[in-house]
C-alpha cells in the first residue's frame, strides 16, 4: 500500500503514546502521521486492543522471544496495515451521502486539490456524472503510516544472566528492524540527532534501496534543526547509498516535546538557506548516493530521486501555512501539538484534554523534565506532576523504573539508570547531603535533581485510559508535551474544523492575540538565552562568553533577515505588525 499524501500538511509523532493509532484514525482520508516506536510494551498490548475491536485474533508475543520488541513492532505495524486496506476498500465501495467517510475524504481536500474541484462537479449532478464518479472512488488513496525513532534512545539489553546481547538488539537497532521486517510501504523519521550505529544499520535491509523501479519502498526522514545537520547527515547517508526522501526541519524551541535549540539560529533563515541551496544540495547527494550504489553492485537512479523539504513547529494559521508553502517553497507542514486537542485523531484521556482546552498561556512551560538532559515542553497541573510532587513530600521522591528507555546516566551505577528513577534521586541527594552545601543551594540542587519526570511511563498512559487498556505496575499518572502554540487553541475541535482551519476555511483559534510563529520563535529564544546567561557561574568561563556571544550574534543576524524580507512579504508584516515586535525583542536581546 503505497501513499502519496494529496494533504499539504501532516501530523507528527506526539509523545510515546498521542499518535500511536493515528494513522487508524487518518490514514482513510488519505492524511499521512507519525507513530513512536519507543514503547514496545505499549504497541503489543495496542496490537491486542485494534485485533479484539476487529474481530481478529490476537496472538501474544512471548516475552522470552530473544526479539521480541521488533517483532511486537513488526506485527503491530502489519495490523495498522491490514485494518487501514479495509478501511480505504470500505469507502471505495460506500455511496455519495451527505457525513459518510467517502464524502469526508474529498471533502478534507486542500481546496486546490484537483481532486476537489472533480468532487464539486460530481456533487452538483451525481446521476449524470458516473465517468467522473469513478475517477474519485480510483483516486482515493491512504495516508501513510510512518515511524519515528529517537536515535539518542538505544540502550544495549541484556539477558537474563545480566550478560549484553549483541549490538542488533539496542534499542534504535530493534525498533529498525521491526519497521524494516514490516510489510508497510511508508517512512522512517530519525530525530533527535547522529546515531553512527543506526545509520550503519539501515544498509542491512533492500526496502531502503532502489527496486527494479528505481522506487523507495522504504524511505529515510532526517528531522533537522538548521541546514548544517541536515547536510552533515545526509552525506553520511548518502555514502552508504541511502537516499533521504525528506528534510523535516523543526523549530528548535517553538515545537511540542523535547526542545533541540539552536545556537540563536532562527528558522526563517534556516528555510531561506534550505530554499538557496536545495537544488545543489539534491544533485551532490544524488551522485554520492549512486556512485556507492554502482559501487555496491546496486540499482542506481537515473532520474533524480524526489526529496521533500518540510517544516514543523508552531504553525497556526492559514496564513503562516500558505507564506511556508509559497515564499519559501516548502512541498509541506506538520502540525502537531494543536492535533492533541482533535480526539478524533490523538488519544488524551479526558481529564488532560478539558484541562488543554481550558488552558492559559501560562500553563504552558520549557522545563528540566526530561531525563535526557535536554529542555522539555510540559504542561501544568498534570496528574503526572501532581505524582512527582506527593512521592517528594512523602519522602519518596522518583519513580520505579520499569521501562528504563530513557536510561542514560552512569554516575553512581556501571549500568545506565534513568535521573528520574527513584534509585537515582535517592543515590544523588544522599550526595548532595554530604557535601556541606549552603542551606539554599543544597535545596536547589535536590529541586533540581527532583525535577526530572518519569516519561516512559506519563507519554503513554493516556492511550491506555482512552482505550481502556490494563496499566502496568498501576502507573496511570499522564503527562503531555504540547509545544508553546497550543495556547492559542482553546476547547476540543473536530477533525473536519481543525482541517479546515489549516486551509483557510475555517479558524479555531482562540481570542488571545497571536503572534506570527516567527515572532513567537524569536521570544522564546530570547527568555532562552537570558535564563541560560543567568544560570551562568561567574566568573564566566571563556568558552561560555563565546558561546553565548554567538548566540546573540546569530538572534540578531536572524532579525535583520526578517527586516530585510520585508518587502517580500508586506503583507504578513503589515497585519501583524512584525517590525515593531522585532524591535521590541532586538532591545531585549542588547540588554542580556
Amino acid at each position: 500500500m503505497v501513499s502519496t499524501s494529496p494533504h499539504l500538511f501532516h501530523i507528527p509523532v506526539l509523545g510515546i503514546g498521542f499518535s500511536i493509532d493515528t494513522p487508524l484514525k487518518v490514514a482513510k482520508y488519505g492524511i499521512s502521521s507519525v507513530i513512536s516506536l519507543v514503547d514496545d510494551e505499549l504497541i503489543e498490548d495496542m496490537r491486542a486492543y485494534h485485533s479484539q475491536q476487529n474481530q481478529i485474533t490476537f496472538t501474544a508475543i512471548p516475552k522470552q522471544e530473544i526479539d521480541l520488541r521488533a517483532k511486537r513492532i513488526t506485527a503491530y505495524l502489519n495490523l495498522l496495515q491490514e485494518l487501514i486496506e479495509k478501511q480505504i476498500e470500505s469507502i471505495k465501495a460506500a455511496a455519495f451521502n451527505t457525513g459518510s467517510n467517502l464524502n469526508q475524504y474529498f471533502e478534507l481536500l486542500p481546496p486546490q486539490h484537483e481532486l476537489k474541484k472533480v468532487y464539486h462537479t460530481f456533487c452538483k449532478n451525481p446521476d449524470s456524472e458516473q465517468q467522473l464518479e469513478a475517477i474519485l472512488r480510483a483516486s482515493i488513496i491512504p495516508g501513510s503510516i510512518d515511524v519515528n525513532i529517537m536515535a539518542k534512545l538505544d540502550n544495549a539489553k541484556y539477558d537474563k544472566t545480566g550478560k549484553q546481547m549483541p549490538e542488533e538488539f539496542s534499542d534504535a537497532l530493534s525498533s529498525l528492524r521491526g519497521f524494516a521486517k514490516s510489510k508497510l510501504a511508508a517512512s522512517l523519521i530519525i530525530s533527535a540527532g547522529y546515531n553512527p550505529k543506526l545509520f550503519n544499520y539501515i544498509t542491512q535491509f533492500e526496502d531502503f534501496f532502489p527496486n527494479p523501479n528505481q522506487e523507495l519502498r522504504k524511505k529515510i526522514i532526517l528531522k533537522v534543526s538548521d541546514y548544517r545537520s541536515a547536510l552533515t547527515q545526509s552525506k553520511v547517508l548518502a555514502k552508504k547509498g541511502i537516499w533521504v526522501s525528506e528534510f523535516r526541519i523543526e523549530s528548535g524551541l517553538n515545537c511540542g516535546g523535547h526542545a533541540f535549540a539552536t545556537q540563536g539560529l532562527l528558522l526563517g533563515p534556516i528555510l531561506e538557506e534550505f530554499k538557496n541551496n536545495r537544488t545543489l544540495l539534491q544533485q551532490e547527494l544524488w551522485e554520492m548516493c549512486n556512485k556507492q550504489l554502482e559501487a555496491d553492485g546496486k540499482i542506481i537512479f537515473s532520474n533524480l530521486p524526489q526529496q521533500k523539504i518540510t517544516v514543523q513547529g508552531g504553525i497556526g494559521t492559514a496564513a503562516e501555512q500558505d507564506l511556508l508553502l509559497s515564499y519559501f517553497q516548502l512541498d509541506g507542514t506538520g502540525w502537531g501539538s494543536p492535533f492533541l486537542l482533535v480526539p478524533e485523531a490523538t488519544n488524551v484521556d479526558e481529564e488532560t484534554l478539558n484541562k488543554l482546552a481550558n488552558a492559559q498561556p501560562n500553563d504552558f512551560y520549557l522545563s528540566d523534565a526530561s531525563p535526557l538532559g535536554v529542555p522539555f515542553h510540559n504542561f501544568k497541573n498534570t496528574k503526572s506532576e501532581q505524582q512527582r510532587k506527593n512521592r517528594i513530600d512523602k519522602g519518596r521522591p522518583g519513580s520505579p523504573c520499569y521501562k528504563k528507555y530513557l536510561s542514560s546516566n552512569v554516575e553512581f551505577t556501571e549500568t545506565v539508570i534513568c535521573t528520574a528513577s527513584r534509585q537515582y534521586q535517592n543515590l544523588k541527594i544522599k550526595e548532595l547531603n554530604s557535601q556541606g552545601l549552603a542551606t539554599d543551594v543544597l535545596q536547589r540542587e535536590i529541586e533540581k535533581a527532583t525535577e526530572k519526570e518519569c516519561l516512559c511511563e506519563g507519554l503513554g498512559s493516556a492511550a491506555r485510559t482512552v482505550n481502556e487498556i490494563k496499566h502496568p505496575h498501576k502507573l496511570s499518572a499522564v503527562a503531555i508535551c504540547p509545544g508553546p502554540n497550543t495556547a492559542f487553541f482553546s476547547g476540543i475541535i473536530s477533525l473536519q474544523k481543525m482541517v479546515r482551519h489549516i486551509y483557510g476555511l475555517d479558524c479555531v483559534n482562540n481570542k488571545l492575540e497571536r503572534p506570527h510563529m516567527f515572532i513567537n520563535e524569536l521570544k522564546l529564544y530570547v527568555e532562552y538565552l537570558g535564563k541560560k546567561v543567568k544560570e551562568c557561574s561567574q566568573p564566566l568561563d571563556e568558552k561560555i562568553v563565546k558561546y553565548y556571544t554567538k548566540f546573540k550574534a546569530n538572534l540578531m543576524e536572524g532579525i535583520q533577515y526578517y527586516k530585510s524580507q520585508h518587502p517580500n512579504i508586506m503583507e504578513e508584516f503589515i497585519n501583524r505588525n512584525m517590525l515593531s515586535k522585532l524591535e521590541i525583542q532586538l532591545q531585549k536581546i542588547a540588554e542580556i
